[in-house]
């Protein structure tokens, strides 16, 4: 089954408990939640108190996507605040290993994050300590960009190093996922989706429709 994630830095920050709970009561799988120090990428976005603040809100998994410099330094504290996932950047970290191996040992999933230009090489001999892949789609940093073609055959390569390796990794991709790129992701390897302001976050249509047309075109995708 194909995983919804909404990112929540595409959320209204003044009602954020309340889009929380109504997105859990809709069927979202995961959310996603995406910290930048300014500095990795030239945007700040929600920190571990916030974090902390809707996490007892929903039951549903809390992915930290860290696009942050040295974020070895800061696992514990996105734990503490109640991360049941955790994505680096590859481009971020000094030891990548490491890290990825530290997150396991925290109790919660390791994801490797990959920029658009990242080659999937820097994947080759973490596989084994990584539970999910992020292709970012776009370039990190703000919503509301535009799909980048070349991601398509980047997934699909990254499906096929998974494979031939023999390993249980999901694919994540995060970035103008909406209803004219969904179909690309998914043929060519995508598990899960994080939806943002192509697809979920829309003034003009409920979170509970969006989520509920969005499971049903996935639905229907899979069956064709």
């Amino acid at each position: 089954m194909t995983l919804i994630g909404p990112s929540l830095m595409c959320a209204d920050m003044g009602v954020l408990k309340e889009s929380v709970i109504r997105l859990d009561q809709a069927g979202v799988d995961f959310f996603h939640l995406d910290v930048m120090d300014g500095s990795f990428v030239p945007n700040f976005t929600l920190g571990p108190d916030m974090i902390k603040s809707i996490r007892p809100h929903t039951s549903k998994p809390f992915d930290v996507h860290l696009m942050i410099k040295s974020p070895e330094n800061y696992l514990n504290l996105f734990v503490d605040a109640g991360a049941d996932m955790i994505s680096v950047h590859a481009e971020a970290t000094e030891h990548l290993q490491r890290t990825l191996q530290s997150i396991r040992n925290l109790g919660i999933k390791a994801g490797v994050a990959l920029n658009p230009s990242t080659p999937i090489q820097e994947l080759q001999y973490v596989l084994d300590v990584t539970d999910y892949i992020t292709v970012m789609t776009v370039n990190p940093g703000f919503a509301g960009q535009k799909f980048i073609p070349s991601m398509y055959k980047k997934i699909a390569d990254i499906k096929e190093m998974i494979d031939r390796e023999g390993y249980n990794v999901q694919i994540q991709v995060d970035g103008n996922i909406g209803y004219e790129t969904i179909p690309g992701v998914l043929n060519n390897g995508a598990d899960m989706l994080v939806c943002g302001s192509s697809s979920l976050f829309k003034p003009e249509i409920s979170f509970e429709d969006a989520v509920a047309n969005l499971r049903a075109f996935n639905q229907n995708y899979n069956k064709s």
